[in-house]
């Protein structure tokens, strides 16, 4: 899998793709022309019943083979005898393998989550701060983002917000927000309410130069885009499992870099995380702590066999490896460089990036009456068609579930009002 830094330097020379496609020069998706869009993956998915889900910012579909493990889940927890050892540890053990290959990590270093929440608050709670310390965040940034540390300023750390010019800042406004305070910098990846994708690859750099820990909630960008945490100066990528992941709900994960890992001091110990049910039936020994620094396992998330919902997201995460996140990436933005064309410039502004490698698969429109919109939305959804409203705009989202007609079919609504 190529790295973010890679793949975003593809997009803006118009390089090509291993299997022949083209990056096209505007962002991601394939050069106009030159090769004719597919709906291979559409029939992995559904049946969507007529209707075209437009909203993956919101919730991803399950793939139908992970639909077919959820399935095998609940058989397991019917006849309980079927739920052996082997699979109680092998199901969070298959989720990390195929975790780590997403983002270019080693098994051992994903710690499972509930959510992205989940995983911030470790940092949150964990990271050793003393008074007078300053955590940098992003103004308009998803909740998510600025609670858990908000909470912080009890401890005596400052949590000053940065105010972009654009939804999120670049990295010489980070570098002019820094100060000799500065210890944590937090922010999204891609802006739910914007469609702005960062430049982690810069943003990375600034927080390296500096000493500052760069934080990045990618949930609105794993499984749409590439990324290998070898090769962008990150010190923790965070993310939920149901969205562009194609997951349950009530799924996340996280990675951190090991020196950060090992500074915690966070009060979690996970007896499922030191011990095994075989370790049960021997001869009791005292119960002891590990020795050495923590690991990733031991911030697990309690009930890593959790096999409902973590058993059909492994099938899921491995499905999108099978099909090669790059190309995912190419026909996503195919999708929305179809939309984006598409779109009456008369009755309708776009306002997330129209390319360059700030441009996402989220695309924000806004009538150019913005009191119709969400009368709009509800002619959508009226005509099949779920998009979402954020912040007095329509927000589209496809993925690679979506097909090409599903996009003629959400433009030929909108253009008709």
């Amino acid at each position: 899998m190529a790295p973010a830094s890679k793949l975003m330097s593809d997009t803006r020379s118009g390089s090509q793709t291993k299997d022949g496609g083209i990056l096209w020069r505007g962002g991601y998706g394939a050069c106009p022309g030159r090769r004719r869009m597919t709906d291979e993956f559409s029939r992995d998915f559904g049946p969507f019943r007529g209707r075209a889900w437009l909203n993956c910012a919101h919730q991803g579909p399950l793939p139908r083979l992970a639909a077919e493990e959820a399935r095998e889940a609940v058989e397991w927890k019917v006849a309980p005898y079927e739920l052996t050892s082997e699979r109680f540890s092998g199901v969070p053990a298959r989720l990390k393998s195929a975790l780590a290959r997403l983002v270019g990590a080693s098994a051992d270093e994903i710690i499972l989550g509930n959510s992205a929440s989940y995983g911030l608050h470790l940092l949150a709670n964990g990271v050793p701060w003393c008074r007078g310390d300053e955590v940098l965040l992003v103004a308009d940034d998803f909740p998510s983002d600025l609670l858990p540390w908000l909470r912080l300023e009890r401890l005596g750390v400052r949590v000053r917000l940065i105010h972009p010019q654009k939804p999120l800042p670049d990295p010489d406004e980070l570098r002019r927000a820094i100060s000799s305070s500065t210890r944590l910098f937090c922010t999204t990846w891609v802006h739910s309410f914007s469609g702005f994708a960062a430049d982690l690859d810069g943003l990375g750099s600034v927080c390296r130069q500096h000493n500052v820990r760069f934080i990045v909630n990618a949930s609105q960008a794993l499984g749409a885009r590439p990324l290998d945490v070898r090769s962008v100066p990150l010190d923790a990528v965070i993310s939920v499992g149901f969205k562009w992941l194609c997951g349950p709900y009530g799924t996340g994960f996280c990675w951190m870099k090991p020196d950060l890992l090992e500074s915690l001091q966070y009060n979690q110990t996970y007896w499922v995380a030191e011990m095994t049910a075989e370790d049960l039936g021997r001869e009791r020994s005292p119960v002891h702590l590990p020795e050495g620094p923590p690991r990733a396992r031991t911030y697990d998330v309690f009930g890593t066999a959790n096999f409902f919902n973590f058993k059909p997201w492994a099938a899921s995460v491995e499905y999108l490896l099978k099909q090669d996140i790059d190309r995912i990436a190419i026909y996503d933005g195919q999708l929305v460089e179809q939309f984006i064309g598409g779109i009456d410039t008369k009755k309708y502004d776009l306002t997330s990036p129209a390319s360059g490698p700030a441009r996402s698969t989220i695309v924000f429109i806004s009538h150019r009456d913005p009191g119709r919109n969400q009368e709009i939305q509800r002619k959508l959804r009226d005509a099949g068609i779920e998009v979402a409203y954020r912040k007095g705009q329509l927000r589209f989202s496809p993925h690679l579930y979506n097909t090409s007609a599903d996009i003629e079919k959400a433009l030929a609504v909108l253009n008709a009002r």
